[in-house]
């Protein structure tokens, strides 16, 4: 197995050499700087798109169609599956342990830098759109950004209040986060300098719980139903002990993040899943709206549009909910990408990417130099066919305790294409190593398989050397407020 380093310095000496035979070029012979749009969402799961099958009456047509003319990567992970964390790496580039935004309580330590502050510097025109969400739950004005319009915290999905550039503005008449995000989103596209390049940063709520559709998306799949997965009753009948999983999996069953007492409450599992799909009818109409006004203004064809999910989602695997946890519905998230300029639509490469890929990817279709504190890599010369494209080995995960969710424990991951491997601290428990490619569902825990002790040796050691080499060997703790047994209030808060 290549060390982390190694790995990392092909990455970093190849991403940049890489660039299509059909870069627009300026009359001075450089390559011009690309426009970008990025969408991101929240809690959506990577395979909860129409295209998938996953959910055969799920229907996100413009989803399907930016993965028609693109790509879907089906193997993009995030570091952490957590909002803020996530949330951060896209913007630093960062791993958790490295930018130390460990959770949604942990505050910005105030000398991260930001992508968008690099674009910012080579002459582009920025605007963030949405929930920020990192560090802290203002919706102040956040360096990178000459336009901002956000919310506090976790925001609200009808009648919001929007920090726009300062100045907080509230809507009324049951005006609908999404469309109303969209909008200005495109309202600002419009009104932009057309002789600069721009990086849109466009960050739906949706579809966070509590799940609230638009109101002419409600009831579209009144009385649907999804297949339950295969480890969903394992914790119940006792299986779960037979199968090796740890004791805080089964554990979680009855919990805030368990199917028989969700966000506490004992909602049926079917019901929640028809909200949250009904709320994404919103996202994927709002895909379909910036797609349009970029075909509209002639820029489809060579804007770089990135889609992507903070974190993934449980609907009931091991017994669970939500996020979190290191298994493959909740690390796995939605990357669709799409710019004819640079690459044939209709590709789904198997190649692993992660969060921190962002970045880079963004800056190099910039003409900006990576900096030295990003480990990522750009994922253009995968899309636009170079055979000697760096490609990642295996993918690096944390997750760290969190006071106010004490249910998961802190973990440390790692995945390749044919093994996966939990490492847990501080609890009394056993670790997980899982064969993803003879047992995809994660069942069948192979911890304690005596012809597997090297595998899990190996994986362990390698997941010191990623620490180690990236400086997270120490956890970050932060000076937070807790909140009291009780005073927790509604699951759009945290």
């Amino acid at each position: 197995m290549k060390t982390l380093k190694l790995v990392l310095i092909c990455f970093l000496a190849l991403s940049y050499s890489v660039r299509s035979n059909t870069d627009p070029i300026d009359k001075k012979g450089k390559k011009k700087p690309r426009n970008v749009v990025f969408i991101l969402t929240d809690d959506h799961r990577y395979d909860y798109m129409g295209f998938t099958g996953k959910v055969p009456w799920l229907k996100t047509p413009h989803m399907d169609k930016l993965a028609e003319e693109g790509a879907y990567f089906s193997n993009a992970f995030v570091t952490t599956s957590l909002c803020s964390p996530s949330r951060a790496s896209i913007l630093t580039g960062q791993f958790s342990h490295s930018h130390t935004i460990v959770d949604n309580q942990a505050p910005d330590p105030g000398n991260l830098t930001y992508f968008p502050q690099y674009l910012q510097k080579a002459g582009y025109q920025t605007g963030f759109f949405g929930k920020w969400h990192m560090g802290d739950h203002g919706d102040e004005p956040q360096p990178g950004f000459s336009h901002w319009e956000s919310f506090p915290g976790q925001g609200v999905y009808y009648n919001p209040t929007l920090n726009i550039n300062g100045e907080r503005i509230a809507y009324k008449d049951s005006t609908y986060i999404t469309d109303l995000l969209t909008d200005h989103a495109i309202d600002w596209m419009k009104n932009r300098d057309k002789e600069k390049p721009f990086f849109l940063y466009l960050s739906h709520k949706a579809v966070h719980a509590a799940f609230k559709p638009a109101r002419r998306h409600k009831g579209t799949y009144a009385g649907k139903k999804i297949d339950l997965p295969s480890t969903y009753d394992q914790t119940k009948t006792g299986a779960y002990k037979d199968l090796k999983w740890p004791q805080w999996v089964a554990d979680q069953r009855v919990s805030w993040h368990g199917v028989d007492y969700m966000y506490h409450d004992n909602r049926d599992i079917h019901e929640m899943v028809v909200d949250y799909c009904e709320t994404l009818l919103g996202v994927d109409e709002s895909v379909g709206a910036v797609m349009q006004y970029l075909k509209d203004e002639g820029l489809d064809e060579s804007t770089l549009v990135i889609y992507m999910g903070d974190n993934g989602f449980s609907w009931g695997e091991h017994g669970l909910i939500d996020k979190r946890h290191f298994y493959e519905e909740s690390v796995k998230v939605p990357l669709l990408v799409r710019c004819p300029e640079i690459f044939d639509g209709g590709v789904k490469p198997k190649a692993m990417v992660q969060n921190i890929d962002i970045g880079p990817t963004v800056l190099a279709e910039a003409g900006v130099k990576q900096p030295e504190q990003m480990p990522g890599v750009s994922f253009i010369p995968i899309l636009s066919g170079d055979k000697n494209a760096p490609r990642r080995t295996e993918v690096f995960y944390e997750y760290f305790w969190e006071y106010d969710f004490p249910m998961t424990p802190t973990v440390f991951g790692m995945r390749t294409d044919k093994y996966k491997y939990m490492k847990f601290q501080g609890i009394w428990d056993r670790n997980e190593l899982y064969d993803l490619q003879n047992d995809p569902d994660e069942m069948y825990n192979l911890i304690a398989d005596p012809d597997k002790q090297d595998i899990v040796k190996s994986m362990s050691t390698a997941i010191y050397d990623w620490l180690e080499e990236t400086k997270g060997m120490q956890i970050p703790l932060k000076r937070t407020i807790k909140y009291r047994y009780g005073d927790y209030k509604h699951p759009n808060e945290y």
